[in-house]
């Protein structure tokens, strides 16, 4: 049966070439995407952090208090630490959403929003309701519908009025 493992591989190929193709048209407001640059920097409470995954997607969430609150695949917010945040992905690393002079990008409201929503739960859906809406949920009282990270990285680039440079997060 290699027929449907083709048509696996072109779509698999499709989804990283569309992946590309959102970096160049959104290099006007994007700086640095994550893995373009390696000055590290430290998250601060409310910032917004993203990790790979099998380097076609990216996972996202809010740093508050040394730990990240994600919407899991589940559909359930919880707080995790970075290690439990990049286990099972792609990514070894986390970056954090600076601005263009490399300053992390935090607001206090955004992390005590993500911690209201802890241990609530709401059905996942891929593209209606997955971890960069749980994000943008975070960002604004009222919610832009955002479904791609690239998405996410225009509503943070509306929110803060600045490029973003995705910097590697020094954990420790």
């Amino acid at each position: 049966m290699p027929i449907p493992l083709v048509w696996l591989g072109l779509g698999i190929g499709a989804v990283v070439a569309s992946g590309q193709w959102r970096k160049a048209a959104n290099r006007s407001q994007i700086q640095h995407y994550p893995g373009e640059i390696d000055i590290p920097v430290r998250p601060q409470n409310g910032a917004v952090v993203c990790c790979g995954i099998y380097g076609a997607f990216d996972h996202s969430g809010i740093w508050m208090d040394d730990v990240i609150i994600e919407r899991a695949g589940n559909g359930l917010v919880r707080a995790i630490s970075p290690a439990r945040f990049i286990a099972r992905r792609s990514g070894k690393q986390i970056f954090v959403a600076c601005d263009a002079q490399g300053k992390v990008l935090a607001d206090a409201e955004v992390g005590y929003r993500a911690v209201a929503q802890i241990y609530h739960y709401a059905n996942y859906h891929l593209l209606n309701n997955n971890c960069h809406q749980f994000v943008s949920s975070c960002l604004h009282e009222t919610p832009a519908r955002v479904t791609f990270f690239s998405e996410l990285n225009n509503l943070l680039v509306r929110r803060y009025a600045n490029r973003i440079s995705w910097h590697p997060a020094i954990i420790s």
